[in-house]
C-alpha cells in the first residue's frame, strides 16, 4: 500500500481551483455553492493528510459561520481523525465529508472529479 502524504503538483492545481471558488461563493453569500466546493475539494484531497484536514477545518469553520451545531460537532471527529485515516491510507473514498453523510461510508465519485484525477494522472480507487 501506498502512503501519500501530500497532493501531487498536478492534482493540487484543481484542488486549489476548488478552494478559490469556495472561498468566491463564501464571500458573496452563495453559501450552497460554496459548500459544494468545499465537498469537491474534499473528495479531491482525502487522500492526502494535510489537504484532508484542511479541507475539515474549513467544514468546521463554515459550520460556526452557518450557526450549524450538527456540523461543528460532526467536523470535530472528521478534523481529529481524517488526516491520520489518509496517512494510513484508509479513507472511505468519494466521501462528500460533510456532517450530512456517514463518517466512514464510501460514496461513487462523480464523473466530473473522476475527469480531474484521469487529467492529474491520480487513481481515485
Amino acid at each position: 500500500m501506498k502512503l501519500y502524504t501530500s497532493l501531487p503538483k498536478s492534482l493540487k492545481l484543481y484542488f486549489d481551483k476548488e478552494l478559490e471558488k469556495y472561498e468566491a461563493n463564501y464571500i458573496v453569500g452563495d453559501l450552497t455553492t460554496a459548500w459544494r466546493h468545499l465537498e469537491k475539494a474534499h473528495i479531491i484531497g482525502q487522500r492526502y493528510p494535510y489537504a484532508h484536514s484542511f479541507v475539515h477545518l474549513k467544514m468546521l469553520q463554515f459550520g460556526f459561520k452557518i450557526k450549524s451545531t450538527n456540523e461543528v460537532f460532526g467536523q470535530i471527529p472528521r478534523l481529529i481523525f481524517g488526516g491520520v485515516k489518509s496517512f494510513v491510507g484508509k479513507v472511505p473514498v468519494g466521501n462528500p465529508g460533510g456532517s450530512n453523510v456517514p463518517l466512514l461510508k464510501p460514496f461513487p465519485i462523480e464523473n466530473e472529479i473522476k475527469d480531474i484525477f484521469m487529467k492529474a494522472g491520480v487513481r481515485w480507487e
